[in-house]
């Protein structure tokens, strides 16, 4: 059991997720905001030896040198890479701190904005249609770029309405291929789609310069990630086209609020993988992360 276990900012677990903390450490505080810098997130954590965060605060080097009682670190949101994470987790490896993350609990929210989002756009639903006159997505050709959970399960939903799917990744994926799914590098990839939707890892950009030439004119182009797949400047020329939109739940994923007044870009600033299910998810993976840290 820890000696104390604190979260820095709200963590999105549901009540009886809260409650069920107290079974795992003699005392636990809770804030409901997030710390203004990182002297704030220092005097929150003071003497704990578990910490609790989402992700929208850092845990750097420097912080975690100023809390040398900690020995867990549970990130309540997902976790894919050390170079992805908003936690120094090289560092704190260093130091002997676990730290464990969790991954596909909001998927499910994301599809649904995608296909909420593609099915307006092609039938004209409060706005132009497309092609300028309502069609399917039956025929769409539709690029995923990176098929991790959240890129399979768009490029499924997409092959249900009748689309035809290929994609892009680290590597080729035998199930993809057995779906008939066909793997394009990428500049092939961004060329041959109609509709393009990146699903990457926070942090990772992949389309440069050289991608936005490729991928032309008349595209939609869809974000799904915590951060830009793109470098700005090359994607601002090619929204430029008249022609081109991209949609971004978030305001991370666009880039910035500076962005939000394009003309081409529909961003709603709702995390859409944030539902009541995925809360359901993501308490039930936070906890069974601690209980096996204690070997419960």
């Amino acid at each position: 059991m820890f000696k104390k276990l604190v979260a820095i900012e709200p963590i999105s677990l549901i009540p009886s997720a809260e409650e069920r903390l107290h079974d795992f450490a003699h005392e636990v505080v809770l804030y409901n905001d997030i710390p203004a810098n990182g002297d704030e997130i220092v005097k929150r954590i003071g003497d704990a030896d578990a910490v609790l965060l989402s992700y929208t605060s850092t845990l750097t080097a420097d912080i975690l040198a100023q809390c040398p009682h900690i020995v867990y670190i549970g990130m309540c949101c997902s976790l894919y890479s050390p170079e992805s994470a908003n936690v120094d987790i090289r560092y704190a490896n260093s130091r002997g701190i676990t730290v464990t993350g969790i991954r596909d609990y909001g998927d499910e929210g994301v599809v649904e904005y995608v296909v909420s989002e593609l099915v307006r756009l092609m039938h004209g639903f409060g706005q132009p249609a497309w092609q300028g006159t309502a069609r399917e997505i039956t025929g769409l050709k539709v690029g995923i770029v990176g098929l991790g959970k959240s890129g399979g399960m768009i490029a499924d939903a997409m092959k249900f309405f009748g689309a035809d799917i290929a994609y892009f990744a680290r590597s080729e994926k035998p199930a993809a291929t057995e779906k008939g799914y066909r793997y394009l590098p990428l500049g092939d990839l961004v060329e041959w789609s109609d509709v393009i939707c990146c699903c990457l890892n926070k942090n990772t950009v992949l389309l440069h310069d050289e991608e936005f030439r490729r991928m032309g004119h008349h595209k939609v182009l869809f974000n799904t990630g915590l951060s830009p797949a793109w470098d700005e400047a090359p994607f601002l020329q090619w929204l430029s086209d008249e022609r081109n939109i991209c949609y971004c739940d978030t305001l991370g994923a666009l880039g910035g609020a500076h962005l939000t007044r394009h003309p081409r870009v529909r961003c709603m600033n709702v995390s859409t993988g944030r539902t009541i299910q995925a809360f359901d998810r993501l308490s039930e993976k936070v906890l069974a992360n601690i209980a096996n840290y204690l070997g419960e």
